[in-house]
């Protein structure tokens, strides 16, 4: 496997030499996914924190009535897990799935642990990955809930225009909390502008 992606990922926040490099590719595993193929179901213990190499993710809740929402998307170059059974090591509350065929390079928190041991600057990485994932959910949230559909449309048009590229317009209205059909209407208004 070619690790150049993921090691510039990383790269983006620390430095590493080549034994520290290799120490770490030592830990990777790859997980290859088809289309709709599960990654976490809600309910199992996530026990991995997942770079994607290739492809696109969707993580979600599903309700009891069988409802979905979902709370993130994940492309080449981005990060995803159940943050909550990840750290808490307590059953799953999301559901992560490919949305097309996907090649997943992952860490186990035991092996993340033996990162921040032997090469502690890696803390600093995850620390960094963890504190913005933080800042994006809670700026979500004030979105959603001061914002109205059509101006949370068009921040999410203008923050993740490659997801507007490669996912259903189902799933993103999900994303944003409002019906397919609702946000067929909202595009129809923000086009005519």
């Amino acid at each position: 496997m070619d690790y150049a992606a993921i090691l510039h990922n990383v790269g983006k926040h620390i430095q590493f030499d080549k034994s520290e490099t290799e120490f770490f590719t030592s830990l990777l595993k790859t997980c290859e996914l088809s289309r709709k193929e599960t990654l976490l179901k809600e309910g199992d213990r996530c026990t991995t924190f997942n770079y994607v190499a290739k492809g696109a993710l969707r993580a979600y809740y599903r309700d009891d009535e069988g409802n979905e929402s979902i709370i993130m998307f994940a492309l080449q170059d981005w990060w995803v897990t159940d943050m909550y059974s990840f750290i808490s090591e307590k059953p799953a509350m999301l559901n992560i799935d490919a949305l097309e065929d996907s090649t997943i390079i992952q860490l186990t928190k035991d092996d993340i642990e033996k990162l921040y041991i032997k090469v502690p600057k890696f803390e600093r990485f995850f620390r960094i990955i963890m504190q913005n994932a933080y800042i994006r959910e809670q700026l979500r949230v004030i979105e959603n809930l001061s914002k109205p559909a059509e101006e949370r449309y068009l921040s999410f048009m203008q923050k993740y225009p490659q997801v507007m590229k490669r996912v259903p317009l189902k799933q993103i209205a999900s994303y944003l909390g409002v019906t397919p059909e609702f946000l067929s209407v909202v595009r129809k208004k923000v086009q005519k502008k």
